[in-house]
């Protein structure tokens, strides 16, 4: 299966695309909290949403014909258990906004369970806003007895609450098709608080801690025979060497035909015994440095949010740690298994799952997050190879996005000339802002061109004229006018009298204010600039509006 990024709505991505059986691991962090927009991806360099991004998502998961379809759908699907629990929630709630999101989840919940293969796992991420009903949705399509684990994970050090106890966690719901999901066992490091209360003792080798040589029950034969004037049965036990330590300590030396007695003085030669200064039972050295860590637990402390300086921090509001990803794939999947992440977002699941050696799918309704998606894998993991599907393959197909969803084709057309997508003010008042190119026209100092889309079948010099101010007001150097419609001459003209940008490095000239058609973008045409620098949008992205990024994680 090939590494694949989809745009479009993941309900019919998972019908038309996704085969049944066929994937190994799902995560997904669909988008929920009652006090905000979904899916808000950039602020400005000011700190204020973009208007044109909250009108494009503002009436996600509210009760309305889609949510009814989709209840009706859940009806259909066979799996009466879902069904009778949406039902009983409908009942509860009503037809608001939680149960629009709990309908729209139980019919894709619904599809993941599908595509899954019969080891599979599935791990979905929330808050405790909803994290209640999507269990009993989860206990409805996967069945009761198919729930693993309920992973906390502390997402910040702090919050305040005034009136409650402060919300510093997120919950992870972990499912699997089967009883018995594919596992392999994860360690984490040990604590400092656990190093200090059990590894109190020390050498010359380091810190140790004090285990047991014995197991419960007596035993005839050597195990139960007297060690060096030691007879562990007086205490109804047995010795148990720990055979790990053994081959540690003697890795070229078989162990086969030894008794208990011999082990015991081969662990004593490698000063693993202590020796308690009266009559005890003699118990082994455990060294810091003998152990793999601590088993996953599931409570996560030892990973954090993503700092305001993390290299990983894109600026986007809800994107979750590499190492969280990294640790829930590393634990239920193998090397060339297919990971799912059909609420992508940034891509934090798709570049863990690149990281790790998996197979990956990933799906988002928005061009901005594919695009996103699309400069950070390149930039992560350079000559990698994806395909993108559900994106203008050729101009009609662009010319139908424009038609369809205004927001989407500037998103889209953004993507076309390596700009950052850019979350300004209302659009008019600004020009019409729609993406920054940064840049190093003399090799050292990063510079931005601002590039305008415009959809429409009406194009004017008007556009050119807002697109200079624009300009001028940012101190951007060069301007980039995307049009779906053939610019007039006059437009060109005014376009032509803005003048010429030098770069003392190449010692060229380039056009200030440049007007590129849909058409001569399909041919393969670009923005004409300058040691043109495509990760410094991401980097910029990840400093800007750090405060207030911070309180939304």
């Amino acid at each position: 299966m090939t590494n694949r990024l989809y745009y479009g709505d993941n309900l019919d991505v998972l019908r038309e695309q996704v085969k049944d059986e066929s994937v190994d691991l799902v995560y997904l962090d669909p988008p929920f909290n009652s006090n905000a927009n979904y899916n808000i991806l950039f602020k400005s360099p000011t700190g204020t949403s973009s208007d044109a991004q909250i009108e494009a998502f503002e009436d996600t998961w509210h009760w309305n014909d889609h949510a009814e379809e989709a209840f009706d759908q859940v009806m259909q699907s066979g799996n009466t258990q879902a069904f009778e629990l949406l039902r009983a929630m409908r009942g509860f709630l009503g037809d608001n906004d939680m149960m629009a999101y709990l309908t729209m989840m139980a019919i894709r919940l619904i599809e993941l369970h599908r595509v899954l293969k019969p080891t599979g796992s599935l791990y979905l991420h929330c808050d405790p806003t909803a994290s209640h009903y999507l269990k009993l949705l989860l206990d409805g399509v996967f069945g009761a007895d198919k729930f693993q684990n309920e992973i906390i994970w502390k997402r910040t050090g702090s919050h305040g609450g005034s009136r409650r106890w402060g919300p510093i966690h997120d919950t992870i719901l972990f499912y699997s098709k089967a009883t018995e999901p594919f596992w392999n066992r994860i360690y984490q490091d040990y604590e400092e608080s656990y190093l200090r209360d059990f590894y109190r003792f020390s050498d010359e080798r380091g810190s140790y801690r004090l285990v047991t040589l014995t197991g419960a029950g007596t035993r005839n034969g050597d195990s139960g025979a007297a060690w060096r004037g030691v007879d562990p049965t007086v205490s109804g036990r047995h010795w148990a060497v720990p055979t790990s330590s053994l081959a540690r300590a003697y890795p070229d030396q078989s162990m086969v035909g030894l008794t208990t007695q011999q082990k015991l003085d081969l662990l004593d030669q490698a000063n693993l015994i202590y020796w308690p200064p009266r009559g005890s039972i003699p118990q082994q050295k455990r060294y810091v440095d003998e152990g793999e860590g601590v088993p996953v637990q599931d409570v996560v402390t030892d990973i954090g949010p993503i700092s305001s300086q993390a290299q990983e921090r894109l600026g986007y509001p809800t994107q979750k740690p590499l190492a969280l990803l990294e640790r829930i794939i590393a634990a239920s999947s193998n090397p060339g298994d297919v990971v799912l992440d059909p609420f992508c977002g940034c891509g934090t699941a798709v570049h863990a799952a690149q990281k790790l050696g998996r197979q990956w799918l990933g799906i988002d309704i928005t061009h901005l997050a594919i695009t996103l998606i699309e400069k950070r894998m390149k930039a992560a993991f350079p000559g990698i190879a994806f395909t993108v599907e559900g994106t203008p393959k050729d101009l009609a197909s662009a010319v139908d996005l424009a038609t369809r969803d205004k927001y989407q084709f500037q998103w889209w057309a953004v993507s076309m000339v390596d700009a950052m997508p850019f979350g300004g003010k209302k659009k008019g008042a600004d020009g019409g802002i729609d993406g920054l190119i940064y840049f190093k026209p003399d090799g050292k100092k990063t510079e931005k061109a601002i590039v305008s889309v415009k959809g429409g079948d009406n194009v004017g010099v008007q556009m050119i004229r807002d697109l200079h101010s624009a300009m001028e007001r940012e101190k951007a150097p060069i301007g980039v006018f995307i049009t779906k419609a053939l610019p007039t001459s006059v437009m060109e003209r005014e376009a032509a009298a803005v003048g010429r940008f030098q770069s003392t490095a190449t010692g060229k000239s380039y056009a200030r204010l440049q007007i590129i058609t849909l058409a001569e973008l399909f041919q393969g045409k670009k923005p004409d600039i300058p040691y043109v620098d495509p990760t410094a949008g991401m980097k910029r992205a990840a400093r800007e509006d750090t405060a207030t990024q911070a309180t939304l994680l």
